[in-house]
């Protein structure tokens, strides 16, 4: 089943995307809710390597959502290629008003410093959506891999997509960790890819993510 794909997090901001700015140092987009801007787009956030724009979904979707999630990935409609190097998903690349990854590095910034939930939303073309929440998600140093961690799984449809992958390394078609190459050998973008076999999260779906103080969103379903 084909889906959209979405996750939370920061991502530098392209040229043509309209930036919002902000007055104070915010560490993500529920610092920047809090400030009283309660309108989704792209805003400026801080981090340990400097100020970052990341998109900002303000907006509630209701059940286990309060909103003012930071949006670190969002897949739809292959706009962008994902098939890319270790460096460019440390970094982050694409279109922050489409398809884009927030970066690795900023992931681990974030969550090493603060407490964060994990929430994986999806949506076909149908317009069915479901969700999951993990209660507990981190990623840990580029030394380490940055190792996935995510914990208290919460069912919202989803299913437990995220839960597959957790203590799993980040593996791309240059730099494997998952000891099947399986980003070389299938063509397939980076992720934390599981050591017994290549199966990824949001195969053949489109994805966005979120992510709050103390929360984030993940990724795919099926039927």
């Amino acid at each position: 089943m084909i889906v959209l794909l979405c996750l939370s997090a920061l991502f530098p901001v392209l040229m043509g995307t309209e930036v919002k700015s902000d007055c104070f140092l915010s560490k993500d987009c529920s610092d920047i809710y809090s400030s009283g801007k309660n309108d989704s787009g792209v805003y400026t956030v801080t981090s340990m390597d400097g100020p970052v724009q990341v998109y900002c979904e303000m907006v509630s979707g209701g059940v286990n959502d309060r909103g003012h999630w930071t949006v670190i990935l969002r897949r739809m409609d292959g706009e962008v290629n994902f098939f890319r190097p270790w460096e460019s998903y440390k970094k982050g690349f694409g279109n922050k008003g489409g398809e884009y990854w927030v970066g690795l590095e900023f992931l681990h910034q974030l969550t090493s410093r603060y407490q964060y939930k994990l929430r994986v939303d999806l949506e076909d073309f149908q317009g069915k959506k479901v969700y999951s929440v993990y209660e507990s998600f981190s990623v840990d140093s580029e030394a380490d891999g940055y190792k996935l961690h995510v914990s208290g799984f919460v069912s919202g449809g989803a299913g437990q997509t995220f839960s597959y992958h957790d203590g799993m390394k980040f593996s791309t078609f240059d730099k494997d960790n998952s000891g099947h190459n399986c980003a070389k050998t299938y063509s397939q973008g980076g992720f934390w890819y599981q050591v017994m076999n290549c199966y990824r999260l949001g195969e053949g779906i489109g994805s966005h993510a979120q992510i709050n103080p103390s929360s984030l969103l993940p990724f795919p379903f099926s039927s």
